[in-house]
């Protein structure tokens, strides 16, 4: 049996959106800055795939900017927040210590340039406190900037109540929803969100393309600069076939978000359920304020690479962790900002599915996981002296 269980690294595209993606090739193969009728049926079509994406985010189409994806939407949101509060003396930016490297290696780079950068600590189960936002405001704050939910864990944060806080201090807030969008409602308004990136790749939709939402009143600073496009904030033809497919399978999964959240989160409960009567295992994040498709266990006494090469070899596609840091030979640093020592932080699996799963298929993980743990541990010296009490057993 084959098993993709590595949605949070990438979906399939969908049928739908591939089929909204074709006549942009043959028929709107225009430039949208163009002005002949060519041009202006792609503007057409553009402005139409704009309107959709702010439909189903909350906002207004001209607070849409599209981007290459999450990372480059993270960059630019950031990049704003800090050249706004420089201009106002404020330098002081705060995250969190598990975001994704898109928002933790541009504020290094700030850092380098004078930036003051405060990582919250991360609780246990993965949710950031909201008080502890609150508390870590100052008067020189430009911005805060926190995941919506976590790419490896799965954890939710409170972001609506961040947002609220946010507002209250008349701070910049950004949110990186790229493993949210599509999966969990989302409303920047009532959330208070004034800068938000997606990734369509994370939703059924084409890789290389994403959104940047940003509140009208914000003055969007540049990263790519060599013409007019979106609206003089991000030079460059647009990608007009990959947005409509962006537009379109984004449009798909917030029309079924209920549906495919109940369906998708039964699957990874009785995922959870199963793996956990693996001896000395854990889960990672939060049990309740969690995606519906993610799973994220650590299993003391082996290495997660060899667990996935194993899996790999009986049709289970998995992860250790984000896809972006797969090739490092170091423990995921979300793991270790939750508090699990190098040792188990090694033997990390993520299991992340999605509405295309069956059922059959959780059964075939549930049967093969434990056996190719039992497998490793057998093979392992370590797990020879945990098992003979020369070493103390941590989970």
């Amino acid at each position: 049996m084959f098993v993709y269980a590595d949605n949070a690294a990438t979906t399939k595209i969908s049928k739908s959106a591939l089929e909204a993606m074709q006549p942009i090739f043959e028929t709107y193969y225009g430039n949208p800055s163009s002005l002949h009728t060519t041009g202006q049926k792609a503007a057409e079509v553009l402005a139409q795939a704009r309107e959709s994406v702010a439909a189903n985010l909350g906002c207004e189409p001209r607070e849409i900017y599209f981007t290459s994806g999450g990372s480059e939407a993270d960059n630019q949101a950031i990049n704003t927040g800090a050249i706004l509060g420089a201009r106002k003396g404020k330098k002081h930016i705060i995250s969190t210590a598990f975001e994704h490297h898109a928002v933790l290696h541009t504020l290094k780079k700030l850092e380098k340039q004078g930036f003051e950068v405060t990582l919250l600590d991360v609780h246990k189960n993965g949710v950031i406190s909201p008080e502890e936002v609150a508390a870590a405001i100052r008067e020189d704050t430009c911005l805060v900037t926190i995941m919506f939910a976590n790419n490896e864990i799965g954890s939710i944060e409170p972001i609506a109540e961040i947002g609220k806080i946010c507002k209250e201090k008349k701070v910049l807030f950004h949110t990186d929803a790229v493993q949210a969008a599509g999966h969990i409602k989302i409303d920047v308004k009532e959330m208070n969100i004034d800068m938000l990136s997606l990734s369509a790749h994370k939703f059924h939709g084409p890789k290389g393309v994403g959104a940047l939402y940003c509140r009208k009143g914000i003055m969007l600073q540049s990263l790519i600069e060599g013409g007019a496009q979106e609206r003089g904030k991000r030079a460059g033809t647009e990608n007009l076939p990959a947005i409509v497919g962006m537009a379109k399978a984004l449009d798909d999964a917030c029309k079924n978000i209920d549906k495919n959240a109940a369906y998708v989160s039964a699957l990874r409960d009785k995922l959870i359920d199963g793996l956990s009567k693996i001896p000395h295992s854990t889960v990672n994040g939060d049990l309740q304020q969690r995606l519906p498709g993610n799973v994220n266990m650590c299993f003391e006494g082996i290495e997660g690479e060899s667990l996935l090469l194993l899996l790999d070899a009986k049709g289970i596609e998995a992860s250790s962790g984000s896809a972006c840091t797969s090739g490092s030979l170091d423990p995921s640093h979300v793991l270790l900002a939750i508090g699990l020592p190098h040792e188990v932080a090694h033997g990390s699996l993520r299991l992340s599915i999605c509405e295309e799963n069956t059922e059959e298929e959780i059964d075939y993980i549930i049967k093969c996981v434990p056996e190719v743990v039992e497998y490793l541990r057998n093979m392992s010296p370590i797990w020879d002296a945990l098992e003979k009490g020369e070493m103390q057993h941590v989970i």
